[in-house]
């Protein structure tokens, strides 16, 4: 299902193919991030963080059976080998917040990664932001400010030194800011192949890259009494992150990255639903008004930059 795939699709139809692969990314991820977290029980996040991209693999070399091999154009390398540090980072950061730190108060923070992606461009290719992304900006800040309603009894600036006392919130926002130029770096390089391709090609070296670090970190894990609990565990993560790469990058290659990345932040509700359903997280009512907000500040953002 590579461009050649897309492309027999009508016109109209390619115009909004884009979202239920965006949406279908959405739901993959927070799955992935649910199960992860129950993955990461007292096992080493670095290894876990690994298996997921290790299973998740196999399904991506896969795809390459039924798709032609692009050429490369000039832009590919260099977008591929300045993204990929930058993604080892990210996915690190990631997986650490999700272990030290409810799912409701680490996932939301992504949602700051399409105001990133409108600053990053901003400054590089001049684009100023309208009044309407303003108030985007303000219902993030205010949805961040109701992630933390439980302590409002204790002063009103007692939200914000929650935050800054959260570490997987602050973890998950340098994420978002790492994202903001991972998924320019994406678009680039699917721009010089195709998504797909890309796909396969720079998990394979992320696998490749985590390897000796991942395999040093988890050796206990990997022992022969707790190594096939570990592989198992990481298997259903791994599936459903699989969905998600795919997703995303046949989305992210029919529409702009600010469009695509928005809608993919619905992972932050259905993440916050999973952390009720799943691992007990209190305040589910107060975390889906926060997460919200910052939702429907992103939509401003990027319907201002229509």
């Amino acid at each position: 299902m590579g461009h050649e795939m897309l492309n027999s699709f009508p016109g109209s139809a390619m115009t909004l193919l884009w979202f239920p692969l965006a949406l279908l990314c959405a739901l993959a991820l927070a799955t992935s991030d649910a199960l992860t977290k129950k993955a990461l029980a007292g096992r080493d996040e670095v290894l876990i963080l690994w298996l997921r991209f290790a299973v998740a693999l196999p399904f991506l070399l896969a795809s390459l059976l039924v798709i032609p091999i692009p050429v490369l154009a000039p832009g590919f390398w260099p977008a591929v080998v300045t993204a990929l540090p930058l993604e080892m980072l990210a996915a690190f950061l990631y997986v650490r917040a999700l272990k030290v730190s409810p799912l409701g108060l680490t996932l939301p923070f992504l949602a700051f990664t399409p105001v990133f992606l409108l600053v990053i461009p901003s400054l590089l290719l001049d684009e100023r932001i309208a009044p309407a992304g303003g108030v985007g900006i303000l219902c993030i800040a205010v949805g961040s400010y109701a992630l933390n309603l439980k302590t409002v009894r204790q002063g009103f600036l007692a939200p914000f030194r929650a935050i800054g006392s959260e570490p997987g919130s602050r973890l998950m926002i340098a994420v978002a800011f790492i994202y903001s130029f991972t998924s320019t770096l994406g678009k680039k390089a699917i721009s010089c192949s195709s998504p797909l391709f890309f796909a396969a090609l720079y998990f394979s070296l992320l696998v490749i890259a985590f390897a000796p670090i991942a395999l040093w970190c988890g050796r206990r894990e990997l022992a022969p009494g707790s190594r096939r609990d570990t592989l198992r565990a990481a298997i259903l993560p791994g599936i459903s992150y699989a969905v998600s790469i795919a997703s995303h990058m046949l989305a992210i290659s029919l529409t702009q990255v600010a469009y695509m990345i928005s809608v993919k932040r619905l992972s932050l509700l259905f993440g916050v639903i999973y952390g009720h359903l799943l691992f007990n997280e209190p305040e589910i009512r107060e975390r889906l008004l926060g997460t919200s907000l910052m939702l429907a500040g992103v939509t401003l953002i990027v319907w201002s930059s229509v």
